[in-house]
């Protein structure tokens, strides 16, 4: 992070890319965020005509483009450092205390592992890429992951008791990965969270220090509210003013708060429209999840004639292969008869982002090559690395 902490000691922001990410979707991200500067990897900079940030913005992150436009979360000093604080104050302190890094620096999740020890003046190993030999031989206290890479830790047999913390982020957790990771005495901490907060500022489903919670009367969409929230999006009043109102962060997640806990049923533009019914995806991804025979699910609507949209379960199969008519019935007695898959298609793993979230569009694509009511394919995915 030399590179980022000259900017900062000039006064600037960065915006991290990915170096791994193809040439036209580097020419996107820098054609719709356009930075001051850009800088190679050797620390040269190669161009120079974009615009600058206001004073107080740190970072700009750009959120995911792959099923829409680019944007860029301005994230400033205050929200970064209310982020840390909070998450101090909830995991505690230990002066022995070191993090591990192993996500990739362009996403807020990877960022803050390093900005978070940063700020606690606390050591920090970084992986240059995601390996589960060096994960086992850290001395690292903290580390944060993603689902996929727990899975793969738990699977190598690693021993993660000797993590005070684990934070898993970035994706929904499959209920039977949480099991198996108490199973093996693993503090597992989930965190709910995004790029425009600064990362995770829900932790086990309750809202850190300041943090406030809410969700939409009508449809049930999550607001969120806190000194943690960006500036807006770069370049972006139009897109800033939609998703900030009256000093709340209006989501694109659809959930249940109680006062106390925060119940996440998945993304508003994830439901699927199926027989006049509304169906979240999310709500049958854990309902498959939690069938003995998948060890991980997503969920997305195809197109159908008869049903307008059908529901077409991507599954990753246990020591069995699970049937479409076993799917079917669980999903029915858990979400209602609605929500049950009409298709099938198991993979070896589901595709993700480098963030741990599926790949909606490279899901999208399994289910509608599935054939009938049912297809069998095979997709492997690498897991997140750092950059």
């Amino acid at each position: 992070m030399t590179a980022a902490e000259r900017v900062w000691d000039a006064g600037g922001a960065i915006l991290p890319l990915d170096p791994g990410a193809p040439v036209d979707v580097v020419r996107r991200l820098l054609g719709e965020l356009r930075p001051h500067a850009v800088v190679d990897a050797g620390g040269e900079q190669i161009r120079g005509d974009g615009v600058a940030v206001d004073a107080d913005v740190a970072v700009v992150i750009a959120t995911s483009g792959s099923t829409g436009e680019p944007k860029g979360a301005e994230l400033s000093w205050a929200a970064l450092a209310a982020s840390s604080t909070a998450t101090e104050q909830r995991l505690g302190r230990d002066p022995a205390d070191s993090w591990l890094s192993c996500l990739p620096w362009q996403h807020i999740g990877g960022l803050q592992v390093w900005l978070r020890a940063r700020a606690a003046r606390q050591p920090v190993e970084v992986l240059s890429t995601f390996d589960v030999e060096r994960v086992a031989g850290s001395s690292a206290t903290l580390v944060s992951l993603v689902p996929t890479q727990l899975t793969r830790l738990l699977s190598a047999g690693v021993d993660l008791r000797r993590f005070r913390v684990v934070l898993l982020g970035g994706a929904a957790a499959p209920a039977a990965l949480l099991d198996r990771a108490q199973q093996a005495g693993v503090r597992v901490v989930t965190t709910y969270g995004m790029s425009e907060t600064c990362g995770g500022c829900v932790y086990d489903g309750r809202p850190l220090a300041d943090v406030e919670v809410d969700t939409d009367v009508q449809g049930g969409r999550i607001r969120l509210r806190g000194p943690m929230l960006m500036n807006g999006y770069r370049l972006r009043p139009d897109l800033t003013a939609a998703a900030l109102v009256d000093g709340w962060l209006r989501t694109e997640d659809l959930g249940a708060f109680d006062g106390e806990h925060l119940t996440v049923h998945g993304r508003a533009d994830d439901v699927i429209v199926t027989g006049g019914e509304n169906v979240a995806a999310g709500v049958v991804a854990d309902a498959l999840a939690a069938h003995p025979d998948v060890t991980d699910a997503a969920v997305v609507g195809v197109p159908d004639a008869e049903w307008g949209e059908r529901v077409v379960a991507v599954v990753v199969a246990g020591t069995r292969a699970p049937t479409l008519a076993s799917l079917r019935s669980w999903v029915a007695d858990r979400a209602g008869r609605s929500a049950a898959p009409r298709g099938l298609v198991v993979v070896e793993q589901i595709p993700r982002l480098t963030s741990g979230k599926p790949d909606r569009l490279a899901v999208r694509a399994l289910a509608q090559s599935s054939a009938g009511s049912v297809g069998y394919g095979s997709q492997s995915a690498e897991p997140p690395s750092a950059s």
